[in-house]
């Protein structure tokens, strides 16, 4: 897997694209997130198993938030770029509310004012290099953005939840930040394209996650993140990672 970082005009939309190749084909687990992510098959086949379905990915493939696993197969000789948005800032380029693109994957081409891919198609697969591909991308990017304003009450709520690890009640949240709690999970969908309380679950889920990597305590890990019973922290755990948290130190997964 190769980074590769935004330029300046796209630097508050875009954290990073990934480019992940594979020559003899490889299985990934991936754990939700809480940036939206633009996947780009740039050759080969990707599929994405989920809930005893298997989905060949397009070409371009929006996918929007999640809180269960899914299985990426890579089949051989294949290329994949990934453009990953920044948490709260993917709605400058789409115009679907990214609420309901929750737990979804959506051809590109079927979202408003993205249609015209065939040119884009075409140049990416002439690109010799990959930062020539980025940069194709990145143009395509410029090219969509809709200039939409931020919401600074949002981003902060979005920064307070994850300064708690995602331990927080959101009506209490929103009486800090002076907002009724209606007005507020309205205005928090539009912007991270999930409700104040799933952001959380997956906030608090990849803090729970990253203490299991350094082998620390079940019980522990469950009691700190506000779990009263293993059984139910058991099964929030496997709903995220795919497996038990037993079976997950056994070999963990690499964030």
């Amino acid at each position: 897997m190769e980074a590769f970082f935004p330029t300046e005009p796209l630097q508050p939309f875009v954290h990073r694209y990934l480019l992940i190749e594979s020559r003899e084909g490889m299985v990934n687990r991936l754990l939700p997130d809480t940036s939206l992510v633009l996947s780009i098959r740039l050759q080969g086949k990707v599929s994405l198993a989920a809930h005893d379905t298997i989905v060949d990915l397009p070409t371009f493939t929006l996918s929007g938030l999640r809180k269960t696993n899914r299985i990426a197969n890579y089949g051989e000789y294949t290329a994949n770029l990934l453009v990953v948005f920044r948490v709260g800032a993917a709605t400058a380029f789409f115009k679907e509310p990214l609420h309901g693109l929750f737990e979804a994957h959506v051809p590109l081409d079927q979202l408003e004012g993205h249609s015209g891919l065939h040119l884009l198609e075409e140049q990416l697969g002439e690109a010799v290099h990959t930062t020539d591909r980025v940069a194709l991308v990145e143009r395509y990017l410029l090219q969509q953005l809709l200039g939409t304003k931020s919401d600074p009450l949002i981003l902060e709520s979005i920064r307070r939840i994850q300064a708690k690890q995602g331990q927080v009640k959101i009506r209490e949240l929103a009486g800090s930040l002076y907002i009724s709690q209606d007005a507020f999970e309205k205005r928090f969908r539009r912007l991270a394209g999930v409700t104040p309380k799933q952001f959380a679950f997956i906030t608090k889920m990849r803090a729970i996650v990253l203490r299991a990597q350094q082998q620390d305590s079940l019980a522990d890990m469950a009691f700190d993140a506000g779990y009263y019973d293993l059984p139910h922290f058991n099964k929030d755990f496997k709903l995220f990672t795919g497996q038990t948290p037993t079976a997950f130190q056994q070999q963990p997964i690499i964030m």
